[in-house]
């Protein structure tokens, strides 16, 4: 079982309401399920409404953000626990370091980051946790199509591009992500190298 589930989003709620009410219901289900939810720590957005899901339900909720962003107000105040780190790369390493799995949900520039980053992570051998995206209303449809474009170009291989889990349902993801079973792929370098 995926016991501590790190979840990618927006900071922003997008322009449709889906995301937001999408992103409560994520969160419901992974304190319902009995999961610990590890985020950025944001009180806003996507972000925000995630929290709120799993706090309402009665869930843990873990946030990580830097220093310069609490400073900015836009920390979560209510959250079971709230680490504050000096970086992002420590923001990150520590969302890794406590999950058990890595999931999406729809976000600009900094959830699309930190999911390559993972997924690259794991391509080098670096963890083999799963890791998935909770696909709304095709939001990620554009960017599956360029993953599969890249795949047929040659610039990913198949079996890396076939450990990204996509689902629309929240359990039928984490129930997809737990049946995954990473490939034990040869250690390309150590984190500390990364």
């Amino acid at each position: 079982m995926l016991h501590t589930v790190c979840v990618f989003c927006a900071a922003n709620p997008g322009v449709r309401p889906v995301y937001a009410e999408r992103a409560r219901e994520m969160g419901r289900f992974l304190a319902e399920s009995g999961r610990r939810v590890v985020y950025g720590g944001g009180r806003t957005g996507l972000m925000g409404a995630l929290a709120e899901g799993a706090l309402g339900a009665g869930g843990e909720v873990i946030g990580i953000m830097p220093k310069h962003l609490v400073d900015r107000e836009v920390a979560h105040t209510g959250l079971t626990q709230l680490h504050v780190v000096t970086s992002m790369h420590e923001r990150k390493a520590l969302l890794a370091e406590l999950s058990d799995g890595f999931l999406a949900m729809p976000g600009g520039l900094g959830t699309m980051e930190e999911l390559f980053e993972i997924w690259t992570w794991g391509q080098l051998g670096l963890h083999r946790k799963p890791y998935g995206l909770l696909e709304m209303d095709g939001f990620f449809a554009p960017l599956l199509a360029f993953l599969d474009h890249a795949v047929g170009e040659g610039f990913i291989g198949r079996v890396n591009r076939e450990l990204l889990v996509v689902d629309t349902d929240p359990a039928a993801l984490i129930a997809r992500m737990e049946a995954m079973e990473p490939p034990a792929l040869a250690r390309w370098m150590t984190r500390e190298e990364t």
